[in-house]
């Protein structure tokens, strides 16, 4: 989303969406950080919700970008619905798919949080540099994307709407069939 933010609407909109996904990875990361069997037993109780939610979202957000116009990559800095609306719909896109949570728990555990106790002082570090490293992340590839901007012709632009919406509404199809398994 963030690289078809910055292609369609520009450098804030990119920025404001990276942001939305580096809030939800922090909280996803506060989470992880100050108590692994939270996690556990949210993924226990709330697992079936999340799938259902995140993967029909993701099917909406898909076809939503598969069906929108290619527009023109003119240097337009503020084209998009708003900010605000950037920030919101990344983070509930971000924080509706487990395929986030289940990442962030990868990281702290191939980390080794989860094997040694770790102070609450150690647990906030770890929680600021999710945000730090997710934020960082968003920032670069917002940045680079704007570099190759002009390359991206309308044809361009459909076919990667395309490819794109395609690719989010087949996670979401994988989360609503990983519910016929769990």
């Amino acid at each position: 989303m963030c690289i078809r933010k910055a292609l369609a609407d520009g450098r804030p909109a990119a920025w404001m969406a990276g942001l939305g996904a580096a809030l939800a990875d922090t909280v996803f990361g506060a989470v992880v950080g100050l108590g692994l069997g939270a996690v556990a037993f949210f993924l226990q109780d709330y697992g079936v919700a999340l799938k259902l939610v995140g993967g029909v979202f993701m099917i909406g957000i898909g076809l939503h970008t598969w069906r929108q116009a290619a527009v023109a990559m003119e240097p337009a800095e503020d084209k998009g619905p708003g900010p605000w609306r950037d920030f919101l719909s990344t983070f509930a896109i971000t924080i509706t798919n487990p395929g986030t949570m289940m990442g962030v728990t990868g990281v702290f555990v191939a980390m080794g949080a989860a094997a040694r106790p770790v102070g609450l002082a150690q647990s906030w570090e770890l929680v600021a540099g999710v945000f730090v490293g997710s934020a960082l992340w968003w920032a670069v590839l917002t940045e680079m994307t704007i570099l190759v901007r002009a390359r991206f012709t309308p044809e361009r632009m459909r076919l990667f709407n395309h490819i794109s919406g395609a690719l989010l509404m087949l996670l979401g199809v994988g989360a609503l069939l990983s519910l016929l398994w769990s």
